[in-house]
């Protein structure tokens, strides 16, 4: 069992370093303690570690197998190896993982100092929340804090990487509505990097607003430059360099700059998604006039054709 008062970071919500603290000693005494409903109990290969609570063994030998293929992928995406055998925790009670996240939207944390990732199975398989996904998410914050020094780690790049590399999936409780961007784009209320560098709000708009910046900057990054840009930021982070440096040699422009471009890339698609919004009735009504003129001379070209085409049999008949 791991042991109490770390330094909480965790992957999917963010506080205070002194909530962080506090979160975390009362989390793992509650771990401590143990589960209320039976035993934990803990399966060991080679490569992690699975502590679950007794009910949950079937889902426990489940990680075990689909572990070497969510590693493999990260590899893929990222282009380094797991070096360290993480230890993953199954939680069953469900309230009690709330009570420690202080949250009813969390359903996954990583706490990198301890290569431990947490999981509130009763949110899992439920709509998006994947028990392969969640860990490859989680995993992949404890990729990022081992290859790369957390005083260079900015929270948002962090955040933004993880949820690129599982297709834009986040660990908290949303509708899956992107239009939080898209509000703060037209208000003029979008966060600054700078912003969310330490870490995210705590509650309201902010907070899910917080996530969807951090994914859309890396997918703009992957737009404009390629995955390639991604891993080339990555690759220098890892050799030491903070994330302004990185950017500058893997994209050839400050990190101000870059911020700069994502945000207006975010309002023109922004005004032009509004502007369709805005007149989506006469762009239909426009679309469907243009299918109708286009149906009139398209009739009118095929009775052309059959009339010549009548015309040359009749000439041919006259001729025999």
């Amino acid at each position: 069992m791991r042991e109490n008062g770390i330094l909480l970071y965790e992957g999917s919500v963010a506080m205070s370093r002194q909530v962080f603290i506090s979160s975390a000693t009362c989390f793992l005494l509650a771990l401590l303690i143990g589960p209320s409903h039976g035993e934990r109990h803990t399966l060991v290969d080679r490569k992690v570690i699975v502590s679950f609570d007794a009910p949950l063994q079937n889902s426990a030998m489940e990680v075990l197998k689909i572990y070497p293929s969510i590693q493999a992928e990260l590899l893929k995406d990222l282009g380094w190896s797991t070096d360290f055998s993480p230890e993953i925790l199954l939680i069953k009670d469900s309230a009690s993982f709330k009570r420690a996240v202080g949250s009813d939207l969390v359903t996954a944390l990583a706490i990198p100092q301890k290569d431990l990732i947490v999981v509130d199975y009763s949110r899992m398989n439920v709509y998006p929340f994947t028990l392969a996904t969640t860990l490859k998410h989680e995993l992949c914050h404890l990729e990022l804090h081992h290859h790369i020094a957390e005083r260079t780690l900015p929270r948002w790049f962090d955040e933004g990487v993880c949820q690129w590399v599982t297709g834009g999936f986040a660990e908290v409780m949303t509708d899956g509505n992107h239009s939080i961007l898209r509000e703060a784009a037209l208000s003029n209320r979008l966060i600054s990097f700078k912003g969310l560098t330490e870490r995210f709000p705590l509650e309201g708009k902010d907070f899910f607003l917080a996530y969807e910046e951090s994914r859309s900057v890396v997918e703009y990054i992957k737009r404009e430059f390629g995955v390639s840009g991604v891993r080339s930021i990555l690759k220098y982070m890892r050799q030491g360099d903070n994330l302004g440096n990185a950017v500058q040699k893997s994209l050839l422009i400050p990190l101000d700059e870059l911020e700069k471009r994502w945000r207006l890339s975010i309002t023109q698609k922004t005004l032009w998604f509004s502007y369709i919004s805005d007149n989506f009735y006469e762009i239909v009504f426009l679309f469907a006039a243009l299918i109708t003129i286009y149906g009139f001379f398209r009739t009118l070209s095929k009775k052309r054709e059959y009339k010549n085409k009548d015309e040359d049999e009749e000439r041919e008949e006259g001729k025999r």
